[in-house]
């Protein structure tokens, strides 16, 4: 492994850290809850949903938590601005951690700063996200709110390269007037997530593992990836998960690990209801990471997997 000559920003969420050189700090992992099609949903437009069976989803990821002190985030998708608040305020009545804000309509995005700003959440709320189709609406209404946390997506559909990648978080990459960086500047954005953005396999999905190094090295700021939506999009895994589901599940659940060595400093990994089995992968990765840089001069957080599980 490796330590980067540059600083490593370690950015401080309402009590739990993200980033870091690697092995310093135990990666931050967050689930899903309330995605489309989740079966604990009745209503995805007002937002009514199973309350026991939410509660008992956060609880199982919490324990993991609590057992491997992998740190762990909630993350909210909302398919509209009533319902984003529904779920903002449930989170807020059974669970303390950071929650992520997300939703594919900007209304909704928009919402939810408001709501976490009139209710005084903003802190432990991330804005997912900041790219290139961010519009000015939501710039402004940022602005002005209170959040301070975002994650940053280096996705570009013009040039997927890594430099286009880059490029576009850097100076807009001839798409933007300036780069998503300085956006998240002009925001208010102080902690500042970098996600190089999962594409399709074949379509330079193993891309994202290197902007992840290279982000690191260029930026110092924490990055990380839904790096499962890589294996859920390949056409051949999907083809043997009809006969064997198990073969998927395998490869969706695994795939943490892999942006965990690409120097990974969190991970969205998809469906709240695999944080089980997430826990024991991230944590074997993590030590593994830690020892791998010994004799590197980094010395590890107390609350770190290795001083728990070993």
């Amino acid at each position: 492994m490796f330590r980067f000559q540059k600083d490593q920003t370690i950015c401080n969420i309402a009590g739990t850290k993200v980033g870091g050189q690697p092995g310093e700090l135990p990666s931050v992992i967050a689930g899903t809850i309330f995605y489309k099609g989740h079966k604990i949903v009745s209503d995805p437009t007002k937002g009514l949903f199973d309350k026991s069976s939410a509660e008992e989803l956060i609880n199982i990821q919490q324990q993991g938590s609590d057992e491997t002190k992998i740190p762990s985030i909630i993350h909210i998708y909302a398919e509209s601005s009533e319902s984003i608040i529904r779920y903002i305020d449930f989170i807020d009545n059974i669970s303390d951690v950071p929650f992520i804000v997300d939703s594919s309509e900007p209304d909704v995005r928009i919402n939810a700063s408001k709501h976490v700003t009139e209710t005084g959440l903003a802190d432990r709320a991330i804005y997912n996200s900041l790219n290139m189709s961010t519009e000015y609406e939501e710039i402004e209404a940022l602005k002005i709110s209170d959040v301070d946390s975002a994650i940053i997506l280096g996705f570009n559909a013009v040039d997927s390269s890594l430099d286009g990648r880059i490029s576009l978080l850097d100076n807009g990459g001839n798409l933007l007037d300036k780069g998503l960086i300085d956006v998240a500047e002009e925001c208010g954005i102080r902690n500042k997530l970098i996600d190089p953005s999962i594409t399709p396999m074949g379509n330079g999905a193993g891309i994202a593992l290197r902007m992840s190094i290279v982000s690191k090295a260029k930026w110092g700021l924490p990055v990380g990836s839904g790096i499962h939506n890589a294996p859920s999009s390949w056409k051949w895994l999907q083809e043997k998960k009809k006969e064997d589901y198990l073969k998927y599940k395998i490869c969706d659940i695994g795939s943490v690990s892999m942006q965990v060595v690409a120097a990974g400093d969190y991970v969205l990994y998809g469906p709240i209801e695999n944080s089980p089995y997430v826990f024991p992968i991230v944590s074997m990765a993590d030590i593994m990471v830690r020892e791998s840089v010994d004799d590197l001069g980094i010395e590890s957080s107390l609350m770190h997997p290795i001083n728990y599980l070993v």
